[in-house]
């Protein structure tokens, strides 16, 4: 599935209609790209889901928590880990399956630990001179997100 936002806020916007369809347990991986706009689409899901307090990338923390009431949302930032044991030891998969919400920025290097998950990765497009426009590729891994797949695709068909 491929989607186009037009600026940061718009990104946002994307995130936060994707929110609609996260459930408690779900993971999000989201890879590109310094720059593309993962910190952005995490806090537009981070906000839909009632993250009230501002969402920054967690990349010296590793995993930020946020208790939103009836869900919690981990944000995860691995940029900074060096190796596969480093990834594991964070245990994302248990964070996510137990108690909410994962959104793993440069996620690339947890694909191995994670059985179900949705992918989002972020393109600048490099022909916008304001370097605004982004574009979305949403790939469903594993069977929670394989069915729904056309929530999904309705959900976010604003962007398509």
């Amino acid at each position: 599935m491929w989607f186009r936002t037009t600026s940061p806020s718009d990104t946002r916007d994307l995130a936060a209609a994707l929110a609609r369809v996260v459930r408690s347990g779900d993971t999000v991986v989201l890879t590109g790209e310094m720059g593309s706009g993962k910190t952005v689409f995490a806090q537009g899901i981070g906000a839909a889901l009632g993250v009230a307090e501002p969402m920054t990338s967690p990349t010296f923390t590793l995993v930020n928590t946020y208790d939103c009431g009836n869900l919690t949302v981990h944000h995860a930032d691995l940029y900074r880990l060096d190796r596969t044991a480093e990834v594991a030891d964070l245990a994302l998969s248990e964070l996510a399956e137990f108690s909410g919400v994962v959104l793993i920025e440069w996620g690339e290097a947890a694909i191995d630990e994670i059985a179900d998950y949705l992918e989002v990765h972020i393109d600048v497009d490099l022909d916008d001179d304001a370097g605004e426009l982004r574009e979305l590729a949403l790939e469903t891994v594993g069977p929670s997100w394989d069915r729904r797949r056309d929530m999904l695709s309705t959900a976010l068909e604003a962007w398509s």
